[in-house]
């Protein structure tokens, strides 16, 4: 009789041998899932040395900076830090190196104001966008500056220094190897109304090299770089940019202090991936910077260069970035210098 008029309880049964191979064939699909390969599971950020780009030579403060986080870093969180120093052009070549980077956080700019909140005031064009080209990840510290002379200056103050300045107008020569010590330099030289020659250097230690064999006679630099030769006696510190002495020298009377009423100069650094790095990797990043920033194994740096810990949020440091430019666009403008 054809199936389809047999009764449906019937037709609706397996036949005999098939119902007793169903149990193996479910064992055995099963077996072959396991058997199939799974997509690789997604390793955790980072699981490969981290990058750290520095726009300014070894030795500055920057790059003292960025060794001290990476070494915290790889010392208390057990991630590998390399430090790669790309100085020259105004912190350029550093920028444009990260800013084309692939942008999945195992490239960082340990930077200051000179690439992200000066250079856009000191430059017609930039090969880089500050806000557009950058994720920003961190602040790391902010810091205060301190003017040198070489020794065999005839002179013991600010005030003996200005004196000399206008006796000899254009002939006094000040170095700069960051838009932080530049600005620092042509604000002295607007408010104390002195005419001084301009040199500039790829970063301040090259800056500080010729100070010390007399190329130059001045220049106001970061206390990590400055302070170190002062404390030597190769060179003679006159004043501090700040609007409080500093701790560590604290018989050094503040520029203001010491006769230009009104100065005041600081610097910041911070930490930045390039354009499109995800948000997850953004977070740990800022986890693992201010953390090393907020380690023992760091403190020396903060301590021993008079350098304030200042972190934050990524929301938070692209505010102050905002607020920075518009700050440092004021100071360049009021010091009548042209954008190059």
């Amino acid at each position: 009789m054809p199936s389809r008029f047999l009764p449906a309880a019937v037709r609706t049964q397996p036949a005999p041998r098939l119902k007793t191979l169903l149990p193996a064939l479910v064992a055995l699909t099963a077996f072959a899932a396991l058997a199939l390969p799974s997509a690789p599971a997604r390793a955790e950020f980072p699981d490969k040395p981290v990058r750290f780009v520095v726009p300014f030579a070894a030795g500055s403060a920057t790059d003292q900076l960025a060794r001290a986080i990476g070494q915290a870093m790889t010392t208390d969180a057990k991630v590998t830090v390399v430090v790669d120093n790309k100085p020259g052009a105004n912190g350029f070549i550093a920028a444009s190196d990260v800013a084309k980077a692939a942008p999945d956080g195992y490239t960082v700019l340990i930077t200051t104001n000179t690439t992200h909140a000066a250079n856009e005031h000191l430059f017609k064009k930039l090969p880089y966008d500050p806000v557009k080209d950058f994720t920003p990840i961190t602040a790391l510290g902010k810091g205060g500056q301190i003017m040198v002379v070489n020794p065999q200056l005839p002179v013991k103050t600010v005030g003996e220094f200005i004196a000399l300045a206008k006796q000899q107008p254009g002939k006094l020569s000040f170095g700069s190897g960051s838009s932080s010590s530049r600005i620092a330099g042509e604000l002295f030289q607007q408010m104390a109304q002195v005419q001084l020659l301009h040199v500039p250097y790829k970063s301040n230690p090259l800056a500080v090299t010729d100070l010390l064999g007399n190329q130059i006679q001045m220049m106001i630099t970061d206390t990590a770089t400055g302070l170190p030769q002062v404390k030597s006696g190769k060179l003679r510190a006159l004043g501090v940019s700040g609007k409080t002495r500093s701790p560590l020298a604290p018989d050094v009377p503040t520029i203001d202090e010491a006769g230009v009423k009104g100065y005041e100069m600081s610097y910041w650094f911070a930490a930045y991936t390039p354009a499109g790095t995800p948000q997850p990797v953004v977070a740990k990043l800022n986890e693992l910077l201010v953390k090393a920033a907020r380690s023992q194994t760091a403190s020396n740096f903060y301590r021993s260069t008079g350098t304030e810990i200042f972190t934050s949020t990524p929301a938070e440091l692209a505010a102050f970035q905002q607020q920075e430019s518009a700050k440092w666009g004021r100071i360049i403008r009021a010091a009548n210098i042209q954008p190059e």
